[in-house]
């Protein structure tokens, strides 16, 4: 089970939802929510590598979010709309919004899987066969183990989400609050200071390894895995 990605479902039918997070659940760790606006506001830190939305919400509509994802916080976060909306408008709407997908209801499940892994292997979130390489590291996120320069990493469960979040978003700042909110969550009762710790371990053991240490600290903003010296 691949639980180092995550997926956000917004979708306000529970029964439909229940469903789509047992879909889905073998290929990421799934975080659900019923209303548009607190779907909102989860999607908009940027900890999701991809986004399920329904368009007729409680609060705020589906096209109200994608396009504040899109435009307020610029992200890129492949987005699947499943909608019972299924008229040519509709989807020419969603995708000139930002839409990456356009999936009618009723739907059948292969189809919905088949879509999701696309999706994720488009944006090198989901290698082939489970696949990921980035630079000198390469990741098989089946068996969770991770290999720098041909030689294995010994990496514990956070060490290894920490790293694998990290080869998914290459040469891109992340902040020790996308990384708190994606490992911990948000409800954790953990300090933040955690991350301090984990970062350090992680860098640690990849310069055992090599000589030069491709995770850059920037101070007061974030981390950075470099791809290129």
């Amino acid at each position: 089970m691949t639980k180092s990605l995550k997926i956000l479902i917004v979708e306000d039918d529970d029964a439909l939802a229940k469903n789509l997070e047992r879909f889905l659940s073998d290929i990421a760790e799934i975080t659900v929510s019923n209303d548009g606006l607190e779907g909102q506001m989860l999607g908009q830190d940027g900890i999701y590598d991809l986004a399920v939305l329904d368009l007729m919400l409680p609060q705020v509509s589906g096209y109200d979010i994608l396009k504040y994802w899109r435009h307020e916080c610029q992200l890129e976060m492949p987005v699947l709309i499943l909608t019972a909306k299924d008229t040519l408008d509709d989807k020419v709407r969603g995708f000139q919004l930002g839409a990456d997908d356009y999936l009618t209801k009723p739907f059948h499940r292969e189809e919905l899987i088949m879509r999701v892994r696309a999706l994720l292997r488009r944006t090198g979130s989901m290698g082939t066969d489970n696949q990921l390489t980035v630079a000198d590291f390469n990741a098989n996120l089946n068996s969770r183990t991770v290999s720098l320069k041909g030689e294995n990493l010994s990496l514990n469960g956070k060490e290894y989400d920490l790293l694998i979040y990290f080869l998914q978003n290459p040469d891109t700042i992340i902040t020790k609050e996308q990384i708190f909110d994606r490992l911990w969550g948000f409800d954790s009762e953990t300090a933040l200071s955690v991350v301090e710790v984990y970062m350090s371990n992680l860098r640690k053991k990849i310069k055992n390894v090599t000589n030069s240490q491709p995770i850059r600290t920037l101070r007061n903003v974030g981390y950075m895995l470099e791809t290129e010296a």
